[in-house]
């Protein structure tokens, strides 16, 4: 994935990155229930897999959001042209290994390789991610719990701009099936307003039926 360097001089965000940037811990984080009704049991009924199902539309609702493809780079902004993702994958013995996902523009093409990628890390005992780099996102899933809150383990003395999402289990409210978000972003790179924008497009994407 490439990026290009923001210039500072014209962003409209540069007061807020120089306000937000040094501070000790630059993340804030939101939590929320979507509404993934169709999805849900459009792969249930289909045969699909939920879980590569909503990497796809977390994926693609992060590529159509500006803010969520700023990094910091070299100490600098830039803004990437796609951004990859690196969910965590649970392995057979209770551990689980990073993996490294790229975007594509279509579910059949992301599903192929998500496939791929799911079984070479549950066949491994290794845990560093094939691709490590900042054009990608941080995913993780916790289907065992409707949290409401999250935190995430972090090395404060280390540059890091990497948004992270996390999703929780699937409840009935009503006639509806939700799920619970979690979404933490660099705040000299991203406000409330684009997660507000995330969690619509994430929403959309989730009760779109992809051919599974």
């Amino acid at each position: 994935m490439s990026y290009k360097e923001i210039d500072l001089t014209t962003w409209k965000r540069r007061e807020h990155y120089g306000f937000f940037k040094d501070f000790d811990e630059p993340f804030f984080g939101v939590t929320f229930n979507v509404n993934v009704t169709d999805g849900f049991t459009w792969c249930k009924e289909e045969g699909g897999s939920f879980f590569v199902y909503y990497l796809y539309a977390a994926l693609r609702a992060v590529n159509e959001v500006e803010a969520f493809k700023y990094r910091i780079v070299n100490d600098r902004p830039v803004l990437y042209d796609k951004v990859s993702i690196s969910p965590t994958i649970k392995r057979a013995d209770d551990t689980f290994g990073f993996s490294y996902m790229e975007y594509r523009e279509g579910f059949a093409a992301f599903k192929a390789l998500a496939e791929e990628e799911i079984s070479r890390v549950q066949a491994g005992d290794d845990l560093d991610p094939s691709a490590d780099n900042a054009g990608t996102v941080h995913f993780s899933a916790l289907p065992w719990l409707r949290f409401t809150a999250l935190t995430h383990a972090r090395r404060f003395n280390e540059e890091d701009s990497v948004p992270k999402i996390s999703v929780g289990k699937v409840f009935r409210e009503g006639e509806a099936w939700m799920m619970p978000v979690s979404v933490h972003v660099n705040h000299a790179l991203a406000d409330g307003s684009h997660v507000g924008v995330f969690s619509e497009y994430f929403e959309t994407f989730m009760n779109t039926k992809y051919q599974l």
